[in-house]
């Protein structure tokens, strides 16, 4: 094998492959002798890992490889193990050893010999160079195919490199699995926006790769809840999660009842406590809890929840002994949970704990070119709740997909609105199929939907300020002040809607700073962004 750099080899002394003594032991294949008999293969240092109590043999062995290959200098390393077939031994004695060793990628190419050593030691190579403590490519060695006297005492090798992308074949079979995960956390849905393919292919590196908290950001309705519950099949199926998947509303959680419910409690530990609960992450033990819309949870249980995750052990309500529980976590929120921080009502300590690894999911009308895909899926998933199939003729689907397009769809909602358009329509389908005028008819009652919803929104917007502040405002800024007030409640934080109220003057400036230029704009009428979250 030609190579610009000196070879370094690690390997384990073959207590059995290697020993032979006599002038026969020249024509025995010897795994460790017989990689450096290699003509193409020039090993210039070999590191040899021995017991104390085969020290001879190791002797034994180096002496002969100095005759067969003089340029190969070999270093005998005293390895005890008090069990050689203990996993967990095997794998701290070479770490440690791996850990000190100086490697440099740059100056030497490194290999590790799996042909000797028991199946342990094997294993421990192979777990220490996938994790990337050892910048090395792997050396099998073997018999001679031949046999009698052709065989030749040096065997043949094998050099394998664990950078599969090298492997055409293996590479495309890899490929297809990873679309095939990627389709799964998508729920089968052919997704068209790059934005949230990409966010998919992120979320699942994280998902089989990371057991660290994860938190989900985006609106109501946007498939946090879904999401969630495809990650925790997917890490039961990849990453030997074994556990339950348990979900809860924070919102639906208020004073004993959310420390209860999340914590568990003893009999009697407050009124109406007629026995032990266990609680829910003690239910979520060795398996993932989805808390969703976390941000509602009260600043005890905040504390109590930090406290979990870093220790895997809490208190229940009236007990004096902790209560273990190893459980992985993905939060859900709609809120900005920094602007909860800054408001006193989340903790800074337990987001800074759970952001990690934090995705925000688009909502329905930031994804408009999926809406297609997803009236397939929800039209599937009505078939199989009902088992009944419905389906939309040509024109039908063309008018509901131009209607779902259209700026006037708002998807408030996002796939809440969707699922509930699809069920009505489906519901209301004449013999089975979906025509132009049940679209039409459910266009409107979404439209109608809508500019309640809007209607409710104004009034919450009119309730910031005061009658008599409005009558003290003129009719020109009052209409703009409303309008900046509607974009201010659509936007998740003071700079998202400063970027889309100042859009086309922002590139126009040297320095843009959208969060002060709204912050100053509100202060103009003695508002805050903080006032504004309270509404």
């Amino acid at each position: 094998m030609p190579a610009t750099k000196p070879i370094i080899t690690f390997g384990f002394l073959g207590s059995n492959l290697d020993r032979a003594s006599g002038p026969e032991r020249w024509s025995k294949w010897r795994p460790t002798v017989a990689m450096c008999q290699q003509e193409d293969l020039v090993i210039s240092r070999l590191e040899l890992l021995a017991e104390p109590k085969f020290t001879d043999l190791a002797q034994q062995v180096k002496a002969d490889i100095e005759k067969v290959s003089p340029e190969t200098t070999v270093v005998v390393h005293e390895f005890p193990l008090k069990d050689p077939w203990d996993l967990q031994e095997v794998y701290e004695r070479l770490y440690d050893f791996v850990r000190g060793y100086a490697f440099d990628p740059e100056k030497a190419d490194y290999l590790i010999h799996l042909t000797t050593g028991t199946h342990v030691a094997q294993i421990c190579w192979f777990l220490l160079n996938e994790a990337n403590f050892i910048p090395a490519r792997l050396l099998q060695t073997s018999p001679s195919r031949e046999s009698g006297r052709d065989a030749k005492a040096s065997g043949r090798y094998e050099i394998i490199d664990l950078d599969l992308s090298k492997y055409d074949r293996l590479s495309t079979r890899f490929a297809q699995e990873q679309e095939r995960t990627l389709d799964f956390l998508k729920s089968g849905i052919a997704t068209k926006s790059k934005g949230f393919n990409k966010l998919i292919e992120q979320i699942e590196l994280v998902a089989v790769n990371s057991k660290a908290p994860i938190l989900i950001m985006g609106p109501t309705g946007a498939g946090k809840s879904m999401l969630a519950g495809r990650i925790y099949d997917l890490r039961r199926s990849r990453a030997g999660l074994g556990g339950r998947f348990v979900e809860v509303n924070c919102a639906t959680l208020r004073g004993d009842h959310a420390m209860s419910a999340l914590f568990g409690h003893k009999r009697g530990s407050f009124t109406g406590a007629q026995s032990d609960r266990p609680g829910l992450l003690k239910e979520a033990d060795k398996g993932l809890i989805f808390l969703d819309e976390i941000g509602e949870l009260g600043l005890d249980e905040q504390a109590m929840l930090l406290r979990a995750l870093e220790d895997k052990t809490f208190l229940p309500m009236g007990s004096d002994k902790a209560v273990q529980s190893d459980f992985q976590l993905i939060a859900g929120t709609n809120r900005d949970l920094r602007m909860q921080v800054a408001a006193g009502k989340f903790r800074d300590d337990l987001l800074a704990r759970i952001n990690l690894w934090t995705f925000t999911l688009p909502s329905l009308a930031e994804r408009r070119e999926d809406i297609a895909a997803n009236l397939d899926f929800e039209l599937e998933r009505f078939a199989k709740s009902h088992r009944r199939q419905v389906r939309m003729n040509k024109e039908a689907r063309e008018a509901f997909l131009k209607f779902a397009r259209s700026p006037e769809a708002k998807w408030s909602a996002n796939f809440r609105d969707l699922n509930a358009a699809v069920t009505r329509m489906a519901t209301l389908a004449p013999r089975g199929r979906i025509t132009v005028e049940c679209v039409e008819t459910e266009a409107a009652r979404l439209r109608e939907g809508w500019r309640d919803a809007g209607d409710q929104a104004s009034s919450r917007e009119n309730a910031v300020l005061t009658q008599v502040q409005r009558d003290e405002i003129d009719p020109f800024d009052l209409a703009q002040l409303d309008f900046v007030l509607q974009v201010c409640r659509e936007s998740k934080t003071l700079s998202d809607a400063g970027r889309k109220l100042f859009a086309v003057s922002r590139a126009k400036r040297s320095k843009m700073n959208d969060a002060d230029r709204l912050k100053k704009y509100l202060a103009r009428f003695k508002l805050s962004w903080d006032q504004l979250m309270q509404y």
